[in-house]
């Protein structure tokens, strides 16, 4: 499964509203639930009572719901006061510079127009340039530099202008 597909996986799954999902072609296994905090389980040597532990998973139920409300509530105001949040189409890691040394895409306080890029995600060895979808002020960068992102996860919130 290429990356193209499991955007376009994600992106049938956030339409249809499903929270939980799992495909298996082969020994390509893909797991998606939204709401709860990640389980890594390696794709070859997990055995198969290590997918069915539900005792560690109720713990980190309630957990991840406050987590989980917690990134959503910058992105709740900045919705309030007129604020365009732009959203990671990826997952990956945030870089806010071409190349270690030069300085950032952006910074707050700039003026950015539709089409400008404001940072890279790379994905897969891949360098993804996040474009700009709104011309205005950068209000808030809401991530760091080299900090691992998730598909929809909030970066910048831009004053339209």
């Amino acid at each position: 499964m290429n990356q193209k597909e499991l955007k376009e996986l994600i992106d049938f799954l956030v339409e249809k509203d499903i929270t939980e999902f799992e495909l298996e072609r082969g020994d390509v296994k893909v797991r998606v639930k939204r709401g709860a905090e990640p389980v890594v389980i390696p794709a070859m040597s997990a055995p198969p009572q290590m997918q069915v532990v539900p005792a560690s998973q109720p713990p980190a139920a309630p957990a991840s719901s406050t987590t989980a409300a917690a990134p959503a509530a910058p992105a709740e105001p900045a919705e309030e006061t007129g604020l365009h949040v732009v959203k990671s189409p990826i997952v990956g890691t945030y870089y806010e510079a071409p190349s270690p040394g030069s300085p950032p895409f952006i910074k707050v306080g700039d003026e950015v127009t539709v089409g400008q890029v404001l940072c890279i995600v790379e994905a897969m060895k891949l360098m993804n340039e996040i474009e700009s979808d709104v011309a205005g002020e950068v209000v808030k960068i809401l991530v760091t530099n080299n900090q691992p992102i998730e598909y929809g996860q909030s970066l910048f919130a831009i004053r339209p202008r």
